[in-house]
C-alpha cells in the first residue's frame, strides 16, 4: 500500500521508515500547500508599527521567522526588553534560531490561548500585544480573552498559506492520504475537482482538518491528536494495524 502524506518530509524520518519497515508499506510525502511569510509591502497595508509593540504573541515557527524577517527588512532592532509569549514550549525553543534564549523575557503556555492569558496576569498588563497570525487563521477566541482581560493589543497577519500545484500526483496510486490543515483540502480539490475522496481512507491529524472532512461527510478512517494518538506517525500505526 503506497500512502500519500501532505507534507514534506520531516528531518527526522526514524519513526516513518519504522512505519515502512513493519507493515511493508510506502509513504510519499508531497506537501499541499507552502506557508510563506509576508513580503514588507504586503504587511505594510496593515499599518502596523512594529516599534510600538513591547510584546508579541507567538503560536507557530513560521510566525517567528516571519516576524524576525520583517524586522531585518523594516530595519527594526527589535529591542532586549522585548517579552515573548508562546503557545507551547517548542515554539518558544524555537526563539533560539533569533535571540538569546537565556537572556530574554520568554514565556509559553500548554497551547491554549486560555494559558496565553494566565501568562500574562496582571504582571505584564501594562505591556501593548501583537498577536502573530497567518492569514486564514480564526483569532476571534485569544482576541475575545485579551478584550476580557483587558489587554492592549493588535492581531497582524505574518504569514500566508499558498496552494501547490498537485494535479501530477496520481491519487488512484493511494491506498490513504495524511492530511494536516483544511488548506490542504482546499489544495486536493483545486487539483483534483472530480475525484471521489470516498474511495481512499483519510487520515487527519489536526482539528481544523478534522472539521473541514466532516463538513463534507467524509469519513475519517484515523484522527488525531488525542491522549493516544500524539504524532501523524501513531495515527498511520493505528491505521496499518487495523488493516491487518
Amino acid at each position: 500500500m503506497r500512502i500519500l502524506i501532505s507534507q514534506k518530509a520531516p528531518s527526522n524520518l526514524n519513526a516513518f521508515k519504522a512505519l515502512e519497515d513493519k507493515y511493508g508499506v510506502s509513504l510519499d510525502f508531497h506537501p499541499f500547500f507552502l506557508i510563506e511569510p509576508l513580503s514588507a509591502k504586503e504587511f505594510r497595508s496593515q499599518r502596523i508599527n512594529l516599534p510600538d509593540y513591547t510584546a508579541i504573541v507567538f503560536s507557530s515557527r513560521h510566525a517567528i521567522d516571519a516576524y524576525f524577517k520583517l524586522c531585518d527588512e523594516m530595519r527594526f532592532k527589535v529591542p532586549e526588553t522585548m517579552k515573548y509569549f508562546c503557545s507551547t514550549e517548542l515554539v518558544a525553543l524555537y526563539l533560539q534560531k533569533h535571540v538569546v534564549y537565556r537572556k530574554r523575557k520568554i514565556f509559553f503556555g500548554d497551547g491554549t490561548p486560555q494559558s496565553i492569558v494566565s501568562l500574562i496576569g496582571p504582571k505584564h498588563k501594562g505591556e501593548k500585544f501583537l498577536i502573530t497570525t497567518s492569514a486564514e487563521s480564526n483569532t476571534s477566541l485569544i482576541s475575545s480573552l485579551f478584550e476580557k482581560a483587558g489587554l492592549d493589543y493588535t492581531v497582524s497577519v505574518m504569514v500566508k498559506f499558498v496552494i501547490q500545484d498537485i494535479s501530477g500526483l496520481n491519487l488512484a496510486d493511494y491506498g490513504a492520504i495524511v492530511m494536516y490543515n483544511p488548506n490542504d483540502l482546499k489544495s486536493l480539490r483545486a487539483a483534483f475537482p472530480d475525484f471521489d475522496l470516498k474511495s481512499v481512507s483519510l487520515i487527519s491529524y489536526g482539528r481544523g482538518i478534522a472539521a473541514a472532512l466532516k463538513n463534507e461527510g467524509l469519513e475519517i478512517a484515523v484522527e488525531g491528536p488525542t491522549p493516544e494518538i500524539q504524532s501523524a506517525a501513531k495515527a498511520l500505526d493505528i491505521f496499518f494495524s487495523k488493516k491487518k
